[in-house]
């Protein structure tokens, strides 16, 4: 299954319903955990659909409506206009403005496109995800990247490239391969985790405003810091839980 199949499937997903539990979303949901492009679309799905139904939740029902429904009575024109003009006029607007939300929330996003790629990415560093690739040899995780089209010719700053690497993964973003190489600093890892030091790798024209080639730009995503920068071909985002000065020492 791929990123666009999946959105398929889960454009009918409906969260808070029984289909959380219903197998057939099972496979697609599973893919956007490992999926940064595909869980920041099933996010703004999930949002919208909330946004949706708790407007129709609060829309009262009209007097005497079921007991019209069970009476099985012809529902006069009169009672049409009364009731149900006014609920419909209703609905429409929730649907226009959740459409203007979506709108506003791609055109406030796109300007500064990677801002959003490096908060996607950190985050989907921390929380829990799956190794496509576990291995502690490097030119085996080139390899691996490679034959899944993801960028494989990254070059490592002198202090990350002697770091023991425990394996890789490869993601999306914009429908551009992403390599994820996950590294060991040598400080204890937290129980269930294999890497607490993450290099992530696309090509560079597919994130806009990515930092120019030169000197590292540094911020912090929640609890993590982060360092980018660019070789005008790829650009580079490394994350590790700390502060600056412990990336610094990786990018010597």
């Amino acid at each position: 299954m791929n990123n666009r199949e999946a959105k398929q499937i889960l454009a009918l997903f409906r969260p808070g319903t029984a289909d959380e539990v219903d197998p057939f979303f099972s496979q697609a949901r599973q893919l956007a955990k490992t999926d940064p492009d595909l869980a920041a679309w099933l996010d703004s799905h999930a949002e919208t659909f909330r946004v949706l139904r708790g407007k129709f939740q609060a829309i009262p029902v009209p007097p005497g409506l079921k007991e019209q429904i069970l009476s099985e009575r012809k529902i006069q024109r009169s009672l049409f206009q009364e009731y149900w003009r006014p609920i419909l006029a209703a609905a429409a607007v929730v649907v226009l403005l959740a459409g203007l939300a979506s709108a506003w929330r791609i055109r406030h996003a796109a300007p500064d496109g990677y801002a959003a790629y490096r908060k996607r990415m950190t985050e989907f560093a921390l929380r829990s995800y799956s190794m496509d690739l576990k291995a502690t040899d490097p030119a085996v995780i080139r390899n691996f990247l490679k034959e899944r089209n993801a960028p494989a010719d990254y070059a490592l700053p002198a202090g990350l490239s002697t770091t023991a690497v425990s394996g890789c993964a490869v993601s999306t973003w914009q429908g551009s391969p992403v390599s994820l190489i996950c590294f060991k600093s040598g400080r204890p890892l937290p129980p269930g985790n294999q890497s607490d030091l993450w290099l992530f790798v696309t090509d560079l024209k597919s994130v806009p405003n990515a930092p120019p080639p030169g000197a590292p730009v540094f911020a912090r995503v929640n609890k993590a810091a982060t360092a980018s920068w660019s070789d005008g071909a790829r650009i580079y985002l490394l994350a590790a839980v700390g502060d600056e000065a412990m990336l610094r020492k990786y990018l010597q």
